[in-house]
């Protein structure tokens, strides 16, 4: 028996090749020194997975996790990750989803699977009461995953069944393919759903009936019930449940970093076309909530005329990528290109990243018509935005390079086009500017999977939250860490909150719990796991920020190890080096280096950011410093 409560303490492991699957049990070690989520995993890839691995090929592992608290009540924990080797920036690799499937996941008597090798023919993998099964899935082959679901659901006779499925997308290898379950629930970024696509997995369905088993169940309850009047008397939530994330299109609008026309500019003229207000005005059914969440982010909607669709509408990053980064402003055609987005199995800021980077290609003339086969790439088409979608996810015409991703489909135009690719180590910048956000900027530059703002993005220092800062950070330094546009003392936010986050996904909750807003932190992580897993251990706030560090140092030492270095961790020129042109922003840009210089000191890695001999020493990764000081 697992020494631990929460956890499964079982790992199923699935050899496509061999069609054989067995069952590991899970090391002691891995839950104490990382806990859960990606912070095992982080482990796990880093031991077997190596640099001349192919993210397509059959030796990447894909492995689908979940947490000591996924499973149980504690807000938000209907969570799983999905890791490997990513295919779209050929390092680093995860990408999260609610909904039900990681708990159902645990139900069924499994922390982790983990998969691979290459199956001859299309298969998926199910999970029934707990009995693994690989089944053929040729008759779904060419599905979208709404479609996949809905006939293994039937196959299987049980509406209760949870389908982690990919659609056309993640078959063709579209480097930013997703994994969607719930009808709508993306494992978005980094390309996960093409590592399925490559071992010719359709899907992973799962339907358990045990249960996750708590130590402390007087005190989780007690726990529980603080934790509930917290989230629900927070003044931030009644928006979060009116709107969903939609609203923040309007938000970051006003504080100027709604990224517009790929990133030109912070502010849309057309903003209010698109924004939450008028979603909800015009579309909005009804939320929609993951497992044991309060804030039911998700919005049920519905359209009429050529663009019909009913299910699950965009998030706010979904309204900017199709909307004002690509200057769309027909409410209707972006949400129908998210629809599209989740059928097809496709991370929505990526594939709008990808267009918005060709429109501005276009608009200066680097790309044309004969480029394109005939589509007008202006600024706003939405028509041609939507086509793009259709072309991206069969490969067809100019979509096969878009579905390469910005970064590479610039390296096949050349002509200057690299200069206009908004990304870092390969991954699309999502939703904000670090201009008008300086922690943001540095997050986009240092995160482990490229540009990314869900592992670290700080909010208290923008959006008024002093209090919070003062607790965080110290009184002494609130004027200068809520001063978006200053440098002072962003390195220590974001390191800091890369540690936290990095426990938050260990055990795995959302970000919407300890970000923005910022309700819960480090003090109630240690208390909920003590309830949940009985290691007293994990009570103490300074042992979490060691694991969250040392979890952290695992992604940056995988990294390393495929070449990453202070070269990588860079922003686009047009972020430090052209001003912002308009908005409350207006002039500024990022000033990238003093701010990386400072994080690689907190960090204990030298001036080229690989760590340092006594910090992974430090950390009780005297195996990872055996190699990477063979890098040094």
């Amino acid at each position: 028996m697992f020494p631990y409560m929460g956890y499964a303490g079982k790992i199923l492991r699935v050899d496509l090749t061999a069609k054989k699957i067995w069952v590991q049990p899970l090391r002691k070690d891995l839950a104490r020194k990382y806990i859960g989520g990606t912070g095992i995993a982080s482990r796990i890839l880093w031991e077997e997975v190596k640099a001349d691995v192919d993210p397509l090929g059959p030796e990447n592992r894909l492995i689908v996790i979940t947490g000591p608290v996924t499973g149980t009540i504690w807000h938000t924990a209907g969570r799983a990750a999905f890791v490997a080797k990513s295919p779209l920036t050929g390092i680093w690799g995860e990408s999260h989803f609610g909904g039900f499937f990681g708990p159902e996941l645990k139900f069924s008597g499994y922390d982790a699977i983990i998969i691979t090798g290459r199956s001859d023919k299309p298969v998926y993998l199910c999970i029934y009461d707990g009995i693994p099964e690989i089944r053929s899935a040729e008759h779904l082959w060419g599905k979208n995953t709404y479609e996949t679901a809905d006939i293994i659901r039937e196959e299987l006779d049980d509406k209760e069944v949870k389908v982690a499925a990919i659609g056309q997308a993640g078959e063709n290898l579209v480097r930013y393919a997703a994994v969607i379950n719930d009808y709508g629930n993306a494992a978005g970024r980094t390309g996960m759903g093409a590592v399925m696509g490559s071992k010719k997995l359709k899907a992973i369905a799962v339907r358990g009936f045990g249960s996750v088993k708590v130590a402390d169940m007087d005190g989780f309850m007690k726990l529980y019930d603080e934790l509930h009047e917290r989230m629900l008397s927070h003044p931030f939530t009644p928006d979060r449940v009116k709107y969903g994330t939609t609203s923040l299109v309007e938000l970051m609008n006003a504080i100027g970093r709604l990224p517009t026309y790929n990133m030109q500019q912070g502010v849309f003229e057309y903003y209010e076309e698109i924004s939450g207000e008028r979603l909800r005005e015009l579309y909005f059914v009804k939320p929609h909530a993951d497992m044991a969440c309060l804030q039911r982010c998700g919005r049920i909607v519905r359209t009429g005329g050529r663009y019909e669709m009913f299910g699950k509408g965009p998030e706010y990053e979904a309204l900017d990528s199709f909307g004002a980064r690509c200057g769309v402003r027909n409410l209707e055609a972006v949400i129908y290109a998210n629809h599209l987005a989740n059928l097809y199995g496709m991370d929505a800021i990526s594939a709008g990243a990808s267009i918005s980077w060709a429109m501005e290609c276009y608009e200066k003339g680097i790309i044309t018509k004969e480029d394109t086969g005939g589509l007008d790439l202006s600024w706003g088409n939405y028509e041609a935005v939507i086509q793009l979608i259709h072309d991206i996810a069969f490969r067809r015409g100019f979509g096969n390079i878009l579905a390469e991703g910005s970064y590479r489909a610039s390296k096949i135009i050349g002509r200057g086009s690299e200069k206009y690719a908004m990304h870092v180590k390969g991954l699309e910048i999502s939703g904000q500017d670090g201009r008008t956000h300086r922690s943001a900027g540095l997050t986009h530059a240092t995160a482990a999977r490229g540009a990314d703002h869900m592992r670290s993005l700080v909010t208290v220092d923008q959006l008024g939250y002093r209090d919070v800062a003062a607790k965080r950070f110290g009184e002494d330094k609130v004027e200068r860490v809520c001063n978006g546009y200053s440098e002072d003392f962003k390195a220590l936010a974001v390191k800091m909150h890369e540690d936290a986050y990095a426990i938050r996904d260990s055990l795995i909750v959302c970000w919407y719990s300890v970000g923005w807003p910022p309700v819960f932190w480090m003090e109630d992580f240690a208390n909920v796991l003590v309830a949940v897993t009985g290691e007293e251990e994990f009570g103490d706030v300074r042992e979490l920020f060691r694991i969250g560090e040392r979890i952290n140092n695992m992604k940056r030492a995988f990294n390393v190890r495929h070449g990453i270095t202070r070269k990588d961790d860079v922003l686009p020129d047009r972020f430090t080096k052209e001003p912002m042109p308009d908005g409350p922003g207006k002039g500024q840009v990022v000033n990238l280096d003093r701010m990386l210089d400072e994080y690689y000191e907190l960090r204990g890695w030298d001036r080229n950011g690989i760590p340092r001999k006594d910090k992974l020493l430090e950390l009780d990764l005297a195996d990872v410093e055996e190699e990477i000081s063979k890098i040094r």
